[in-house]
């Protein structure tokens, strides 16, 4: 259901949900396009109407590959019998996947399916799960239970009934292999968004992107400005699936230690880094550890920085 055309007005990246991250500032004429893919809308700016064939065409294809409600995907049948041989994607995700949950202190788990299928089921019906239910779905989570060969390429989850869901980091798997097609076929400005994670390529008429950050509760309003080149941005928070129950917010983005959702006092985190896969791995962790922790996770990260926003509105930069 894509679209394109040339536009020379100022316009928005969110032309079908609201996402955090928005272009701004931009009048010079650019092909956009947007189709619906890895359970978000995708949507390619370019000066180059090449670009969109070669964002989709990645995305639909590693797709095929990550999603967790496909049965027939590779990462479905690994969940289902618990021991495949992966494909090299799927193996190249699980082992970055590891260092995070490693350099995060395992704020950021791919194992945390379990949970997060069962928070799911709650924002669905605007319930909470029983305690019993997230106390047996927490006994399954934890990569220090996934085996990974690195000979073999063989994955293992050691734990029946353990399961993984790659929704923190596909995204940002999934715009670096774009880019670097991008690349590839001689595209030099360009700007990939994955539901608000995004990589801006090169420069825009030799200025650089401009990137707004909004407020997640007031959606006008832009609280943050970000101007990047050859840079990711990535951001997290409880703005986007979530419900309400006796007056507290319980969002998608679960605590990997406590089985509940994130509760930091941090509502959204923006994260800028080299890569989309880091910028995507640690936004989600940075709600789940919160400032200060946050801060000490971030230090080792080269050309790596953050801002977010706590529940009182106040803004920080890391």
């Amino acid at each position: 259901m894509g679209k394109r055309y040339i536009n020379t007005k100022k316009f928005s990246l969110l032309p079908f949900a609201f996402y955090l991250l928005t272009l701004i500032g931009c009048s010079q004429p650019l092909y956009k396009d947007a189709e619906f893919i890895m359970g978000t809308y995708v949507e390619v700016v370019s000066r180059d109407p090449r670009a969109k064939d070669i964002v989709f065409s990645e995305f639909k294809r590693l797709e095929g590959i990550f999603n967790l409600f496909d049965e027939n995907s590779v990462l479905s049948r690994l969940n289902a019998t618990g021991s495949l041989t992966a494909s090299q994607e799927l193996f190249e995700i699980l082992k970055k996947s590891k260092e995070f949950y490693k350099k995060t202190n395992g704020a950021f788990d791919v194992t945390i399916a379990p949970l997060s299928l069962l928070w799911k089921k709650a924002i669905k019906n605007k319930e909470l799960p029983k305690d019993e239910d997230i106390k047996n779905a927490l006994s399954l989570v934890g990569y220090d239970d996934v085996y990974l060969d690195e000979k073999t390429s063989n994955v293992k989850l050691l734990k029946l009934g353990s399961k993984i869901d790659l929704g923190g980091i596909a995204k940002g798997f999934a715009i670096d292999r774009a880019v670097r097609l991008l690349r590839q076929a001689k595209i030099t400005s360009c700007i990939v968004n994955a539901g608000g994670d995004l990589y801006c390529l090169g420069e825009n008429y030799k200025q650089l992107w401009r990137v707004g950050i909004r407020d997640p509760r007031m959606s006008k309003q832009i609280v943050g400005k970000l101007e990047l080149e050859n840079m990711a941005a990535a951001t997290s928070g409880d703005y986007e699936q979530f419900f309400i129950f006796q007056n507290k917010r319980y969002s998608h983005i679960i605590n990997p230690k406590t089985g509940y959702p994130a509760d930091s006092g941090i509502i959204f985190a923006t994260v800028i880094a080299p890569d989309a896969l880091t910028a995507d791995a640690l936004a989600t962790a940075l709600i789940v550890l919160g400032k200060d922790k946050g801060m000490l996770v971030l230090k080792p990260f080269k050309g790596v920085s953050a801002k977010f926003m706590d529940e009182n509105g106040r803004n920080y930069d890391l």
